[in-house]
């Protein structure tokens, strides 16, 4: 190696080595700052978990002492440290209750920042649809109770499922996905519902199931409603469609009611799905109908035509 691209290589070194030491040096600044940063009771402050326990949490606040959570002060759900919800490495807010534990630490509340906090956090909820899942812990007067945010939180009986709920207490225990439906910080009311979400699992997978079905497929249906505009039938699988008045037959009607009735079996032939909408036709069938039968019909008899059948040919037939 040449001495002059030694030169550079230790010029390289040291400016490595001085960058990383400035670098060191401004993390031990921040960390210093930080540590000498003025703390008060009241305060809502940030911490890293570095240890959990059945009694409490432990926060490292980058300060010159540690932060302490009771398992009393994590959460207003009584399940919250023993179904894991939190774990090292999890960045934690928490108002300062006390500068002092008696131990040197700053004893912290989870539950008390959370209800500054968790508001705001529902509201977002609230305003974006946010779809989560929750755990039902309780049953009580005509509904349940399950925890968001670590707020109390209600869920009707009426908002449990699209089917009707009779047994709530069977509900205990099970995790469903529910939306926020109302946030009421003066009443410290959080209401939730399952139906919503259910309701729209339940629309994308009819959706789905009516892009699949292509115009002019021909099925079988029951008439469930007859209406002044036409006749709804049923193709199973959770999917109706309308045949409109005018594509119940060929002759004109002044009601569906002159040629159907509700639970009545019919073929339908699909014309449309648009807009999520299936579009039927009857008459559709019976026009291909009367096609066939116009090809079925007999020929006319002419005098070239070979149409005849000769005794001989009849009398070869029996057996004389």
């Amino acid at each position: 190696m040449s001495e002059e691209v030694k030169e550079s290589v230790v010029e390289e070194t040291a400016e490595e080595k001085a960058v990383g030491t400035t670098e060191t040096m401004k993390d031990y600044e921040r960390e210093l700052e930080a540590s000498f940063r003025k703390i008060n009771e009241g305060d809502i402050i940030k911490g890293t978990v570095i240890d959990v326990n059945e009694e409490e949490v432990i926060l490292d606040l980058k300060y010159y002492t540690q932060g302490i959570i009771k398992a009393e002060n994590l959460s207003n759900d009584p399940d919250f440290l023993s179904a894991g919800k939190i774990a090292v490495g999890d960045e934690v807010e928490a108002t300062v209750i006390r500068m002092d534990d008696g131990e040197g630490n700053i004893e912290l509340s989870k539950k008390e920042a959370n209800d500054v906090l968790a508001w705001d956090k529902l509201q977002k909820m609230l305003d974006d649809e946010t779809v989560v899942k929750v755990s039902i812990k309780e049953s009580v007067k005509s509904g349940v109770v399950a925890y968001l945010e670590g707020m109390r939180a209600f869920i009707p009986a009426s908002q449990l499922s699209v089917d009707y709920v009779e047994n709530v207490e069977s509900w205990v225990g099970r995790e469903i996905e529910v939306k926020v439906i109302t946030v009421d910080r003066e009443k410290n009311k959080v209401v939730l519902s399952g139906k919503a979400v259910a309701r729209e699992k339940e629309a994308e997978e009819r959706r789905h199931r009516i892009s699949m079905m292509a115009p002019g497929t021909v099925m079988e249906g029951v008439v469930e409603s007859l209406m002044p505009y036409g006749a709804f039938v049923n193709l199973g699988n959770g999917i109706s469609g309308l045949v409109h008045i005018s594509q119940i037959c060929q002759r004109r009607i002044k009601k569906p009611s002159e040629v159907l009735k509700e639970g009545q079996k019919v073929k339908v032939k699909i014309l449309n799905t648009n807009d999520n909408k299936v579009s039927l036709s009857m008459k559709a069938l019976e026009e291909v109908m009367a096609d066939v039968d116009e090809e079925r019909e007999p020929q006319e008899y002419t005098s070239g035509g070979n149409v005849s059948t000769s005794l001989g040919d009849l009398l070869s037939k029996l057996n004389l």
